[in-house]
């Protein structure tokens, strides 16, 4: 790769930006692999699917030392009854998930006939140094048009030194509206997190794919 990196340099001008024939297809033929870091350090660790299940969750297999940071996607989620999603964090691989946590939200709303919207802070489903589930979104019913999609961001459960800061974003499709829920905080442990349940208030996560990422490679 030295005479194509080379190659490269030498078309790049003094206001730093690149010639247009720098790059083709005949400069990039010759290139088999890229260095460490260049293809992006984002790792799909593992998929589940939801059928009907009382809850979706990931142990220590997959949260532990090997990543800085993990991030949980779900896809097109559902509850069987209509309910609110959670999550909940474990210090033991899953035998309990009672970690305490202080988080704050806020939430934009649109209906879809116009008639109706907000931003806000909603004080009656944030946490102040509690156990409980914390709710990432709300009033999710069971119509096959409606459903809900986010992520969470996990960052660095394995440390014994630090709280484990996180950032969720989830959207709610309804019938009559769309909701935006931002929720943010942190687990007030200095143990490691190593395990991560999702749920809903009531009843099973009917539908729904889940995935896990780790990025940032110890």
């Amino acid at each position: 790769m030295g005479s194509i990196i080379q190659n490269a340099a030498n078309n790049v001008g003094a206001n730093g930006i690149f010639s247009s024939s720098a790059l083709n297809n005949s400069s990039l033929s010759g290139i088999s692999a890229l260095p460490s870091g260049v293809a992006g350090d984002l790792k799909l660790l593992t998929t589940a699917t939801a059928s009907a299940s009382a809850s979706l969750s990931f142990n220590s297999t997959y949260i532990n030392s090997s990543y800085k940071i993990f991030k949980f996607e779900w896809i097109n989620t559902a509850p069987s009854t209509g309910a609110d999603m959670t999550v909940n964090f474990s210090t033991d691989n899953g035998s309990n998930y009672n970690v305490t946590k202080t988080t704050t939200l806020f939430t934009t709303t649109h209906y879809t006939n116009d008639s109706f919207t907000e931003l806000g802070y909603n004080t009656g489903r944030d946490l102040a140094q509690s156990t409980a589930e914390l709710q990432l979104e709300a009033n999710i019913g069971t119509q096959s048009d409606m459903g809900v999609s986010g992520h969470l961001y996990l960052f660095n459960p394995s440390s014994t030194t630090y709280v484990k800061h996180l950032i969720s974003r989830n959207n709610l499709a309804h019938q009559t509206y769309t909701t935006n829920w931002f929720v943010a905080g942190y687990c007030n442990t200095t143990s490691a997190i190593n395990a991560v349940r999702f749920k809903y208030t009531s009843g099973n996560v009917q539908v729904g794919t889940f995935k896990l990422y780790g990025i940032g490679a110890n």
